[in-house]
């Protein structure tokens, strides 16, 4: 009787809501008029952003929609998906709460899709940049709104480079290369005194293995099959020009050679200082890392002379390809409330409450018309920018996926394994997690 009723409840619910209508690129949406909306308490989870972020976006929504009243609760990033998962399982979940980009595959089930009133597929592709729509829409449903985008870039010590006699970062891999090997400090012995960059080992590398998946995605390796069925990393192509090429293997390579002591760019082992650590020290003269970095550097070492520029790419006239790693808010598909749930997260992903949400995080764009107007940010417009050409991957389990490429680079690293033999077994190790997740 009780589920009856609140079916009944939440019929009522998205008929009151609709019919939605856009105005400009987005818009909420508005409540129909002829019968006042039952009130309604929603609880909003989310992980980084403090209350005060939130707090005038929601003060200024309930203004125009007095009935629905928003609770916030910024949740610890260490144990947010486990407390998410158990609160949905116990049926105390929250109605609202953000996922990260790599976990649609993960926890589809648990999520309700956007009204198709609401949102098109084809609106959101031409409202958000493309790395949205691969991550939030699947079978041809919206299950999350994506309020900001961060990339992978290059963190560089300006005074370190100055000293070095580099007039600007790199902008290739090539270049990488020769500024690495100008920065490097090794004394009679071999041994690193100032890492050129903090690239090679994978866990006193802070996102080692992202830096790893955008080497092979630049490299234009594929991750996974089309059918979601099985990893293909490690699978070779053919060139045009007929030849035999192993892109994820060639980034392995490359990326490990940092910490092959045999190599002219060693520049980093197992015994350097967590990379942000040694960059912050001045030990390090250049790391790859994302736009939320920035303000913990700062806090850090408020005098460190340091810049960010765009993450290298193998070639300046080919296809860029950045790395993307973000948030998005999504709706519980236990919630009585999924309109109202919808209808808030409408609002506050329109330009007019992105803007807001944006200047109070400094944060980068991920809506289209926003990232035109952040371009001459100093900090955030090489970020915002490289949005439009930011990818990621479809993964079963990021967190043990991290594992599975973590292991792989030390293997190779340490000399127990060939990086040929390494990368076909991890592998084998994501087409066994994907089969066990997908219930092949």
């Amino acid at each position: 009787m009780l589920k009856t009723i609140k079916n009944r409840k939440l019929i009522f619910l998205s008929i009151s809501v609709l019919p939605i209508f856009f105005s400009g690129l987005f818009a909420g949406l508005s409540p129909c008029k002829e019968a006042a909306p039952p009130a309604a308490t929603l609880e909003f989870w989310s992980v980084f952003d403090d209350s005060d972020i939130y707090q005038p976006l929601i003060t200024e929504f309930k203004t125009q929609y007095p009935y629905i009243t928003i609770n916030y609760y910024k949740k610890s990033v260490s144990s947010y998906e486990k407390d998410l998962v158990d609160a949905l399982a116990a049926g105390r979940g929250p109605d609202i709460f953000s996922i990260h980009n790599t976990w649609l595959p993960k926890h589809e089930g648990k999520l309700a899709a956007a009204p198709d009133t609401l949102i098109t597929p084809q609106r959101f592709k031409e409202v958000f940049v493309d790395a949205a729509a691969q991550d939030f829409i699947d079978g041809g449903k919206i299950y999350a709104f994506p309020f900001a985008i961060d990339t992978l870039a290059l963190f560089y010590n300006k005074d370190l480079l100055n000293s070095a006699g580099i007039v600007s970062p790199p902008k290739t891999w090539a270049e990488f290369n020769a500024d690495m090997e100008k920065l490097v400090i090794r004394d009679s012995k071999n041994n690193i005194l100032q890492a050129g960059a903090a690239l090679g080992t994978a866990r006193n590398i802070n996102r080692s293995t992202d830096i790893l998946v955008a080497l092979m995605l630049q490299s234009g390796a594929k991750m996974v099959s089309d059918d979601h069925a099985y990893a293909t990393f490690e699978q070779s192509a053919s060139s045009g020009a007929g030849e035999s090429l192993n892109p994820g293997l060639q980034a392995l390579l490359y990326y490990t050679n940092f910490a092959n002591p045999t190599k002219r760019v060693y520049t980093w082992n197992q015994y350097q200082h967590y990379s942000i650590d040694a960059f912050i020290e001045g030990k390090a003269a250049m790391m790859l890392n994302y736009a939320y970095q920035i303000p913990t550097i700062k806090a850090r070492s408020p005098h460190l002379n340091f810049a960010v520029a765009p993450l290298p790419q193998i070639s300046l006239t080919g296809t860029k390809v950045n790395f993307a790693n973000y948030w998005g808010q999504a709706v519980a598909k236990n919630s009585q409330y999924q309109a109202y749930a919808w209808q808030f997260l409408a609002w506050l992903a329109g330009a007019e409450s992105q803007k807001k949400y944006l200047a109070a995080t400094q944060k980068p764009a991920v809506r289209r018309d926003l990232i035109e107007a952040q371009k001459s940010d100093e900090v955030l417009g090489l970020f915002s920018q490289q949005a439009l050409s930011a990818k990621s991957w479809w993964q079963v389990d990021n967190s043990a996926n991290e594992l599975i490429f973590a292991d792989m680079i030390e293997s190779v690293v340490s000399g127990s394994a060939a990086a040929e033999d390494a990368l076909r077994a991890a592998s084998q190790r994501v087409t066994l997690l994907m089969n066990k997740g997908t219930g092949q």
